[in-house]
């Protein structure tokens, strides 16, 4: 990186701190000095070991599970930077949490991704790069830049070394089209779409199918998989109707409750995700479950950033 690297730092929560390794090697670069501990009630307590005053800095952390303590030392951790005189903070959410929460879908309820969004602003962050947000319209939210990448380069990796030309993508709903439609097209591969009725949060009824997938090999496809329960009847709704195998990919491995016990029961052969969130150690032993790492995608992006190049080749 050059002398770029004497004014970068990047600094992790306790969230993922493989990915930030990762993303640290990529870089070349050693991770900032901070002390994340709690109070004997629970309290957070965050302590920069390093000079920051003058630095352009990166803040890596997921808001994954459990959500509400990480979130709340990605908020300390960049006050404390803040007030250390840090040049710029740039959060780096790889999974962006209460993301679902976009929209009033009732009288009464917040629109929790907004708030967060707010949270991070006021909180001193001058950027925010994440990845496969569940609503790209998240995005406005904010009143500072957002890059929003995307898996799709690593995934559609995998992809094209791994399955052949009788693939067709599918979306698990309505809402997944769009994305389903473009990994399609970059494949050269069929597309499908699964008919799904919710009956309440995190339950779902899988029901037709829309496209042929008869003696191809179905491979799903979702921004995030939670308890597993849609992507599994939806699994079963193209096992049952003439697929060879199913296989599914996802960005975000939330994989929550009975999740891990329903991929294995599932007709799914594979389930391919990324390390946007670390594994619990039954889904790591979980043999379906292939990782794949955004380590570089991200680096890059930081990279990028920090130079004021642009990120612009990265979401293709």
């Amino acid at each position: 990186m050059g002398n770029h690297a004497n004014d970068l730092r990047i600094f992790s929560g306790n969230s993922n701190p493989m990915l930030a390794k990762k993303i640290c090697e990529y870089l070349d670069l050693s991770m900032g000095g901070a002390k994340v501990t709690t109070f004997s009630d629970g309290e957070i307590q965050i302590e920069i070991d390093e000079n920051v005053r003058g630095k352009d800095v990166f803040v890596i952390q997921s808001t994954c599970a459990p959500v509400n303590n990480n979130l709340v030392e990605l908020l300390l951790m960049i006050d404390a930077l803040k007030r250390a005189s840090a040049q710029r903070i740039t959060v780096v959410m790889p999974y962006y949490g209460y993301a679902r929460q976009d929209k009033k879908v009732a009288p009464r309820v917040p629109i929790s991704a907004k708030m967060v969004a707010d949270l991070l602003t006021v909180a001193g962050a001058k950027r925010v790069i994440t990845m496969d947000l569940h609503a790209s319209q998240i995005q406005g939210f904010f009143d500072i830049p957002v890059d929003n990448l995307f898996a799709a380069p690593v995934i559609l990796e995998y992809l094209r070394e791994n399955f052949g030309s009788q693939a067709v993508i599918i979306s698990p709903d309505a809402g997944g089209v769009e994305r389903a439609r473009a990994f399609a097209k970059r494949i050269d591969a069929g597309l499908a779409i699964v008919d799904k009725r919710r009956d309440a949060p995190n339950q779902a009824k899988a029901m037709a199918v829309i496209g042929d997938v008869k003696g191809k090999v179905g491979i799903i496809l979702d921004d995030m998989v939670d308890t597993a329960g849609t992507l599994t009847e939806a699994a079963a709704a193209v096992k049952n109707e003439g697929a060879l195998e199913v296989h599914a990919c996802c960005s975000h491995p939330v994989l929550s409750g009975p999740a891990v016990d329903r991929v294995t029961e599932s007709e799914m052969k594979s389930l391919i995700v990324t390390d946007t969130i670390p594994l619990s150690d039954k889904a790591a032993a979980c043999g379906k479950i292939k990782v794949l790492s955004i380590a570089g995608l991200v680096g890059e992006a930081i990279i990028r950033c920090h130079r004021g190049d642009s990120v612009t080749s990265l979401f293709v």
